[in-house]
């Protein structure tokens, strides 16, 4: 097997992971579909590793109906409620809740500008932000972008879209390139 240098934050013995890390993570995402699963995603991991959703993404995106924002827009008490006993899933009726309500808000953004991918890509100038860090250490929880990101998605209706949250989501969809400069992936994404 081909030995890569990845970041460290990899665990080399997950397979998931690494598959996660090489595949998606960082790589730039305009799929609304996409965009709308990764805030969800977020919002979910709240207090929580990413190595939990990662392992329960498949339950979400069956509980979530993979993500249709017209169907989440129209969970009725007794959804969320189900939702609530399936242990497939974080079951936190806030966060639940909150997907409920981004959902309707993402429906307004994708009216108000074509697409949520033309909306939140704006918060990086339509283009990722190529950092060179050599230590995760360095590496920010958040960024300016990333605080009006979350202020401007608060205002519009969303949920659980703090400047942490938005910083951690603005990294897995590509809009920042924070893979450290050792690993493989950082010079593959950089343009």
């Amino acid at each position: 097997m081909e030995s890569k240098n990845r970041c460290e934050w990899v665990p080399l013995s997950d397979q998931l992971y690494m598959e996660y890390h090489d595949k998606e993570w960082g790589t730039p995402e305009h799929s609304d579909k996409k965009l709308f699963e990764s805030l969800i995603l977020q919002g979910a991991q709240a207090g929580l590793s990413w190595k939990t959703i990662l392992y329960k993404r498949d339950n979400f995106r069956i509980a979530y109906d993979y993500f249709d924002p017209v169907k989440i827009s129209k969970f009725d008490g007794r959804r969320v409620n189900e939702l609530m006993q399936n242990r497939g899933i974080i079951r936190n009726k806030l966060k639940i809740m909150a997907a409920v309500e981004n959902s309707k808000a993402f429906l307004r953004v994708q009216n108000e500008f074509g697409s949520f991918d033309e909306y939140i890509w704006k918060f990086v100038n339509y283009e990722t932000l190529q950092n060179s860090w050599y230590d995760i250490k360095q590496i920010p929880a958040m960024s300016h972008e990333s605080a009006a990101m979350s202020k401007d998605l608060y205002n519009r209706g969303f949920r659980f879209v703090g400047s942490t949250i938005c910083y951690a989501y603005m990294q897995a969809m590509g809009m920042v390139n924070d893979h450290t400069t050792a690993c493989y992936r950082h010079s593959e994404l950089r343009e």
